[in-house]
């Protein structure tokens, strides 16, 4: 996933994103001119493509492509992505691109399109591979916070994970951009056990409900939950069969003009176009030459999508792939609410253990990190049976999907079916950290597995 001039055979390309999440408004209902537009363009949704590529040239990437949907607009860059909301965006950038550059400029756009105050603003990435091929406050961590500390005076940063190992590091700032940050995004102790994962969830299930069309679907996850979620699973040490097939063969002038069509035939290919039921998915996707992949997928989970601003029906996800020696990585990033566990309402979405076991099998990674961050002001309502959490169930979860013994597990119907060697496929890891973090009106599941010897 990079550009032609960034890379070269000399240097690794940085594949950990930097994802900045900006929220001026807690929801698109709190827009003026939200119940007045017919084609979901108010907020940010109005500002010109052409002020968003004016910012990008600051972070130091272009625009490939773009998708606009119901909701939101998903823009392909050639180094990962954009999501335009009317009352938020979302800008993931990865190699040597200078992200948090881009934020002053940001705020200046968003003051002309009517958002003088930020609500909320989130920062996060996993540790670099090669911190010293950084640039900017990107250089380390500290000067990061420096500079994100420079712009908002209710800002906290925590590192969460092995110091030495895999972490993964968050700025996050309060309500309000001049909320003194009284100690409401200040976590509680973390919980962090190193369970033992030779053990099986007994109740452990590969079975998803069958799909039915978005028309007849129930849905299963309640408002007040499903105020915001993002799942992210971030792959390093992709196996041969799981990076094979993301090298082309194609020139650069070649590659340029199917990069587009190579890439949607690849994700049929590979299993990508099967991970949520195509009847709810919009992609785009880019092959890029001499290697690398990236797609958006909007995705359609709820039939009313872009019919209420105060109810969102209208997700993505975003795959971006780094597949070369020594340096492989693979990400994937989802914002639709998935159930913890298989249910019996009919559904197109499948619940969080069959989504990762579905993207695990396509990438094969030697070793993981998985990461739930959702909103939890109404906890309460989250809590599952038994009174367990909406993040200690997606902790089993995780567990269930990655360290269920092959042998063991059943596969549905519709499950796809992973290219080559099951060496790096789910079920054949152990857990190495789990933490789950509360902060002020956000909980966090953190887990680390890498494959068994």
């Amino acid at each position: 996933m990079f550009a032609d001039d960034q890379h070269t055979a000399s240097g690794p390309f940085e594949g950990p994103e930097k994802l900045l999440e900006i929220w001026f408004a807690s929801s698109p209902a709190d827009i003026p001119d939200a119940h007045s537009s017919t084609d979901g363009k108010y907020g940010l949704r109005k500002v010109p493509r052409a002020v968003w590529e004016e910012m990008l040239d600051i972070v130091k990437c272009k625009i490939l492509s773009v998708v606009e949907g119901m909701e939101m607009d998903a823009y392909l860059l050639s180094e990962s992505s954009f999501f335009v909301s009317p009352h938020r965006l979302i800008l993931k950038t990865c190699g040597t691109t200078l992200n948090l550059l881009g934020v002053p400029r940001i705020l200046e756009i968003a003051r002309d399109a009517g958002f003088p105050t930020v609500h909320r603003l989130f920062y996060s990435r996993k540790a670099f591979m090669f911190p010293e091929r950084q640039q900017g406050p990107h250089r380390e961590w500290k000067a990061e916070i420096e500079f994100l500390d420079n712009l908002f005076p209710n800002g906290s940063a925590y590192t969460v994970g092995k110091v030495n190992g895999d972490h993964w590091l968050l700025y996050l700032t309060a309500p309000g951009e001049l909320s003194s940050g009284s100690g409401d995004t200040a976590p509680s102790s973390p919980q962090s056990v190193l369970h033992n994962v030779d053990g099986v969830d007994p109740e452990a299930s590969d079975v998803s409900p069958p799909d039915t069309p978005a028309e007849e679907r129930e849905d299963e996850t309640d408002d007040a939950i499903a105020s915001d979620y993002t799942i992210e699973i971030l792959m390093t040490h992709l196996s041969p069969e799981g990076r094979a097939p993301f090298f082309s063969n194609s020139s650069p002038e070649d590659g340029d003009a199917t990069a587009g069509a190579d890439a949607l035939a690849l994700s049929s290919d590979i299993g990508i176009t099967n991970i949520f039921p195509s009847h709810i998915t919009t992609l785009d996707a880019y092959s890029f030459t001499p290697c690398g992949y990236s797609c958006n997928a909007l995705l359609k989970w709820r039939p009313d999508a872009g019919q209420d601003p105060a109810r969102s029906g209208e997700g993505y996800y975003t795959i971006h792939v780094t597949p070369e020696e020594g340096w492989s990585y693979a990400s994937f990033e989802c914002n639709v609410p998935l159930a913890t566990k298989p249910t019996n309402k009919p559904t197109s979405v499948p619940d969080l253990k069959t989504l990762i076991r579905r993207v695990v099998n396509i990438f094969h990674p030697g070793k993981l990190t998985l990461t739930l961050f959702i909103s939890s002001k109404d906890n309460d309502a989250a809590e599952e049976d038994e009174g367990e959490t909406t993040v200690e169930a997606a902790q089993r979860a995780f567990k269930a999907a990655l360290t269920l013994p092959a042998h063991a597990r059943r596969k549905s119907e519709g499950e796809p079916q992973c290219n080559g060697t099951e060496a790096g496929a789910a079920g054949l890891y152990k857990r190495t950290d789990k933490i789950n973090y509360e902060f002020g009106g956000y909980d966090l599941a953190f887990a680390s597995f890498e494959l068994r010897t």
